[in-house]
């Protein structure tokens, strides 16, 4: 009787934690602001806050990062992310397995639990999440109303109950906030402890967000905040206006499309490929045992038999490809004239390390692939023969034309994978290798796991990819392209052909053409300029 009584009372303070909270947090309005600076701004209450005249012109404009901008009123996927990619899978379990305290808990008290559990032993020097994970899964969560807003001020300041090393690449790269006011996290030997400091009481940092002139500036400030949210920073304080909005404004808010972006998220990292809300995470963790099973029994598929037998094994366990219709005259693309002593060069924009793969599955006949950089794991398990190039152009040259003598031949010019809808530049060594060039225009889907990785540890990018449900290629082979005839004519005209190759690319898949290499994307991500040791050594295949 004793357990069953506790469960009920713990379920009804549940049930009554939140009318409580709102109830504090009122009384709290009342005593934090009845005595502090009342005569030098106003609270409004506007569901419409966006388009009052109050906010077409302001010099400072201050606003609560989580209760303004974003729509979703959880924290938890953030930290789910810094657990899972900063951290470990054990670490995203204990997270998700103390989610439920953090609920019967205040608010301030629930994000120093996750704090910890997420931080606690994490090194300052290589916790890359704030710049290469976050920032995508807090743009797909920022409304276009809250953004639009935050384009009116002149200057902008965003108060955050996160830490700092969250938010801060996100805000100041793709929002273009000039002044981030997050929590601080203690550092020991270089190891975050998992501890927050204290919130500053001073008036240390007024000077650096309304400049010398205080008295002016305060006059011209905004404050944005919402309705729900304690109003605990002091800068709100020193504001002219402060307008209130409700949760219910906040979540009927669109999302912010990806054309109105103030940087193009062109490069992101980290393994999860869906929003880690509980119920997905839940599903997630549930999924990891029999993923890994599937994984690895697809690979053992893919090694063992033949493509005949294989393919329906695989397609029956989930992999799914979708070959497009045909261009006009793509029958003799596809199969190499007798006449001619060389193979066939097919050129792709790169998605995964299976790309070279599922091209062999679509021609239904074996290819070779080269790439920039293999790990020696995925190179072992590889079902095609697989070459790597040493970055050396006459060496790499020599390689591909003796390989295209022997047979058809996969080239990925852009040297690394790229998840979003952008190419990146086509290196043109393979414009002089063959006259037969065939575009390949490839698109990846996963539900669960990304497939690729630019800090982690790459021998795992083809497992992770099979450990998805159901992983989709589509494949479109565009009109053959002709290439440089000769290698040694040191003309533009290779540099045409391999930018004429990338905007056919990007016309068939409605993605944009860059400039951007591999090393700007390693630089972003990974802080290194993704320079792989590589022997240029063969691995034959039967």
């Amino acid at each position: 009787m004793s357990t069953e009584a506790l469960f009920f009372k713990t379920l009804l303070f549940f049930f009554f934690r939140i009318p409580l909270k709102q109830l504090r947090n009122l009384n709290y309005f009342r005593k934090k602001f009845s005595n502090i600076h009342a005569s030098q701004f106003k609270f409004q209450k506007s569901p419409s806050f966006v388009l009052r005249s109050g906010l077409t012109d302001c010099d400072t404009l201050v606003f609560n990062v989580e209760g303004t901008l974003l729509k979703s009123p959880s924290l938890f996927p953030y930290f789910m992310l810094v657990a899972f990619e900063a951290g470990s899978l054990l670490r995203a379990l204990v997270l998700f397995l103390f989610y439920p305290f953090t609920c019967l808990v205040r608010e301030e008290m629930g994000i120093k639990m996750m704090v910890m559990i997420c931080f606690f032993g994490i090194k300052k020097a290589s916790f890359r999440a704030g710049s290469a994970v976050l920032p995508k899964f807090f743009l797909e969560d920022v409304g276009m109303e809250g953004f639009e807003m935050l384009r009116r001020g002149r200057k902008k300041v965003a108060v955050s109950c996160l830490p700092r090393v969250m938010v801060e690449s996100f805000l100041r790269d793709y929002l273009e906030v000039d002044i981030v006011v997050g929590r601080e996290l203690k550092v020991v030997g270089g190891y975050f402890v998992g501890l927050m400091e204290e919130k500053k009481k001073d008036m240390s940092g007024l000077e650096e967000i309304f400049g010398d002139d205080q008295k002016r500036s305060c006059r011209t400030a905004i404050g944005i905040n919402n309705l729900n949210r304690p109003i605990a920073h002091h800068f709100f304080s020193h504001c002219k206006d402060v307008y209130l909005m409700s949760e219910a404004d906040r979540t009927s808010w669109h999302h912010l499309p990806r054309d109105k972006y103030t940087k193009p998220l062109i490069f992101h990292d980290g393994r999860l490929a869906l929003r880690p809300t509980p119920l997905s995470t839940l599903a997630m963790f549930m999924w990891v045992p029999f993923g890994s099973c599937l994984a690895i029994f697809r690979i053992i598929i893919a090694l063992s038999l033949p493509n005949k037998i294989s393919l329906p094994i695989l397609v029956f366990s989930g992999l799914r490809l979708k070959l497009t219709a045909k261009p006009k005259g793509s029958s003799s693309v596809l199969t190499a004239k007798q006449n001619k002593p060389k193979g066939l060069l097919y050129v792709c924009n790169h998605r995964t390390l299976l790309d070279p793969l599922y091209i062999s599955f679509a021609l239904r006949k074996p290819v070779t692939a080269v790439t920039y950089s293999l790990s020696r794991l995925s190179e072992l398990l590889a079902p095609i023969k697989t070459v790597r190039l040493t970055r050396d152009r006459d060496q790499d040259g020599k390689m591909m034309d003796e390989l295209l003598s022997q047979g058809d031949l996969v080239v990925c010019p852009e040297g690394t994978t790229c998840r979003e809808p952008y190419l990146l530049r086509f290196s043109p060594l393979f414009s002089e290798m063959s006259d037969d060039i065939i575009p390949v225009a490839m698109v990846s889907h996963v539900s669960m796991f990304h497939g690729t990785t630019a800090g982690g540890l790459k021998c795992l990018d083809p497992l992770f990819f099979l450990m998805n449900p159901c992983p989709s290629y589509n494949l479109q082979f565009l009109e053959k392209v002709s290439g440089v005839s000769s290698c040694h004519d040191g003309g533009e005209s290779r540099f045409h052909v391999a930018n004429h190759v990338q905007s056919e690319l990007g016309k068939a898949l409605g993605f944009e053409c860059t400039g951007l290499t591999r090393r700007d994307k390693y630089l972003t991500l990974a802080g290194n300029e993704g320079i792989v040791a590589s022997t240029g050594v063969t691995k034959p295949k039967p």
